[in-house]
């Protein structure tokens, strides 16, 4: 490991971007089709392997899905959650902001205690165990109805304590932002931040959409805002978090290549870009493994790095007391490496 990797892997830093069924690597996918007496449609790991060709977000969309049946018990949640915690910890993570799909689970017939159950356990274990922090985003399917939004912001009432935000996810191309205008309204009614994807495959106007329709606090992805410069200046000027996932894009063919990605443009234009992993099991790495990636292609400075990790701790739904810990022991991790 080199001195640059092991800063990045140091440095304090959330992830705000992570979908926690796109953590479920093929072994453990393997192993929880065992305990509950599935069989999968692949011979075995390197066969499931060897299926992450994704041409596009619908390639990927599918294989997701179809994995997440394995997902059916409050353990299996659990199992999942801690096989992320473990690693994010090892990536120098100390808060994570994790988005999660009822509506893939209960159409199955999983109930929404189950799912909850078995990530909140992870959560409070993953506190307990490395002192890493997180909370939970409820991502609606934007390939469903608002009706079905609905539904499952009813469903998850109970837990509305335990919830942060919501958010907006699966195919973005045809399923705009403005499709779930009236369920964003209600769940800012309850009290629960807002997020969305939006462009990712989607134009400039999904991102547009998504400030002036949905009203959100944060935007996912964001890549296509670079093509329209006065909504740059806007996202700018508001100092709207970016959460720019980075091997997602390759992986999903967003970008021809790494060398090719905008990271550091936005961050030159003064976007509060942050880096995460989106669905890492798919995607080839987690979170450090991202830092490193577009570190070593866009030729990151460190001062670009702890940028990037700063971002994303005060773009985070942290209370401002635990942003403001998290920053300064970025500091002084900083300005200890500057010593050296």
């Amino acid at each position: 490991m080199t001195d640059l990797d092991q800063f990045i892997t140091a440095l304090p830093k959330a992830e705000l971007h992570l979908h926690i069924e796109g953590s479920l690597e093929p072994e453990l996918m393997f192993a929880l089709a065992r305990r509950n007496g599935l069989a999968l449609p692949y011979a075995d790991v390197d066969a499931l392997r060897a299926a992450y060709a994704f041409g596009n977000l619908q390639d990927f969309l599918d294989i997701y899905y179809a994995g997440a049946a394995v997902l059916l018990t409050a353990a299996d949640f659990h199992d999942l959650a801690m096989a992320y915690f473990t690693r994010a910890a090892a990536d120098g993570v100390v808060h994570a902001e994790i988005m999660f799909d009822p509506q893939t689970h209960t159409a199955r017939g999983v109930p929404m205690s189950e799912v909850m159950a078995g990530l909140l356990s992870a959560m409070a274990q993953a506190e307990a165990q490395w002192g890493l922090t997180s909370c939970l985003i409820l991502c609606f399917l934007r390939h469903l109805t608002e009706a079905d939004a609905f539904a499952a912001l009813h469903e998850a009432e109970p837990w509305l304590d335990r919830i942060t935000a919501v958010g907006l996810d699966s195919s973005e191309l045809g399923h705009p932002p403005e499709k779930f205008a009236r369920v964003f309204a209600a769940a800012r009614a309850r009290g629960l931040r807002l997020v969305a994807h939006a462009g990712e495959e989607g134009p400039p106007e999904y991102v547009t959409g998504a400030l002036d329709v949905l009203h959100v606090d944060r935007i996912d992805h964001g890549n296509r805002s670079l093509e329209d410069a006065g909504l740059v200046d806007r996202l700018v000027n508001m100092g709207m978090t970016l959460t720019v996932c980075p091997l997602s894009n390759l992986k999903l063919c967003v970008v021809a290549s790494l060398d090719a990605h905008p990271i550091d443009r936005m961050l030159a234009l003064g976007l509060r870009a942050t880096i995460s992993s989106d669905d890492p099991a798919y995607f080839g790495g987690y979170v450090a493994d991202n830092y490193h990636a577009v570190a070593a292609a866009r030729g990151l400075s460190r001062a670009d790095l702890a940028t990037l990790a700063r971002n994303s701790l005060t773009g985070s739904f942290l209370p401002a007391d635990a942003i403001a810990r998290h920053c300064a022991a970025l500091d002084a991790f900083v300005g200890g490496e500057g010593t050296r």
